[in-house]
């Protein structure tokens, strides 16, 4: 059953909306950032439910070329420059912007300052005193003080990325099947399951296996340092969305048996969120140590030959 709600799916979201009519599914348009793939433990503290070694900056572009879409790249410079070169550019249609640090934009309900969070939101009007923008977080046309746009924007509590990047001109310039965009994606799926990315992880990183392993031993001893209110509220949704995502996209691209394995890990990930929440942190590690067998497996499937496909 393909998941629809909630969820932090911002950039994907911010993509589908400068897409506007053409755009394909969002759960493509996540799946195809090569984010679905794989677990990380970044420095053995912070865990995500994705490639190891990935992060949007690396994703987003990989998902417009297998999308068939283009756009141009803007960032750096001071703020000043930013902000005129923002200004300039939506007056020509909405802008893509981030990443921004979400704890600087204040209409999001308890944000007082950086969290180390990323975001992205779509621009849609400038002037001297606020940014309007449509915020996939559940908030269209909110209206951010310029200075704490600025602030996010510059991003620097975010640990990827350029200082004020923004996409404008996407084009579309190939047509693209959502099965094809998918298919093309596999081969560095499989890499990123093989943990054969990473390059300047930061020391006590691991990926897919070992990340599951020692999530679980860090939740078993109580998921301190933070690490429980990351996954109750970030990790635990978006993971389990992507994978169900993944599997339905899987299944559409012809990969059934990878397609069973997405649907297992979703399910696995899904299942975190009560004992995590209630504090039955046994159980919780208990369906992290399910977890961990499941990447070798799944890139295993998808080494298979592909069938057909079935339509999502």
């Amino acid at each position: 059953m393909p998941y629809v709600g909630n969820g932090p799916y911002c950039y994907s979201n911010s993509f589908a909306m400068l897409m506007g009519a053409a755009a394909p599914p969002t759960a493509v348009i996540e799946v195809t950032t090569g984010g679905p793939f794989g677990m990380q433990l970044v420095a053995g503290t912070t865990v995500f439910f994705d490639a190891y070694g990935w992060n949007p900056g690396i994703g987003c572009g990989r998902a417009l070329d297998a999308l068939g879409w283009t756009s141009a790249v803007h960032s750096g410079g001071d703020a000043a420059a930013a902000l005129a070169r923002l200004a300039a550019a939506v007056k020509d249609g909405p802008v893509w912007a981030g990443p921004l640090e979400m704890g600087h934009l204040r209409h999001q309900p308890e944000m007082t300052g950086p969290i180390g969070a990323d975001h992205f939101v779509v621009v849609l009007d400038v002037d001297g005193e606020r940014v309007l923008v449509h915020d996939p977080h559940g908030h269209p046309y909110a209206q951010v003080p310029v200075a704490d746009f600025m602030a996010a924007w510059r991003a620097v509590t975010v640990d990827y990325g350029e200082p004020y990047t923004m996409r404008t001109g996407f084009t579309k310039v190939a047509d693209v099947t959502d099965a094809d965009a998918i298919r093309a994606v596999i081969p560095a799926a499989v890499e990123w399951l093989g943990a054969r990315a990473g390059a300047g992880m930061p020391p006590g990183s691991l990926a897919n296996a070992a990340a599951a392993l020692r999530c679980a031993e860090l939740v078993a001893a109580g998921a301190g340092g933070g690490l429980r209110e990351h996954l109750i509220h970030f990790a635990i949704r978006v993971g389990a969305r992507r994978l169900s995502d993944t599997a339905d996209c899987l299944r559409l691209a012809g990969y059934p048996g990878a397609a069973g394995i997405a649907v297992g890990q979703a399910r696995l990930v899904g299942a975190l969120q009560h004992p995590v929440v209630t504090g039955d942190l046994p159980a919780a590690a208990a369906l992290l140590r399910a977890l961990a067998p499941t990447y070798d497996r799944l890139r295993a499937a998808l080494l298979e030959p592909r069938t057909t496909g079935t339509p999502l």
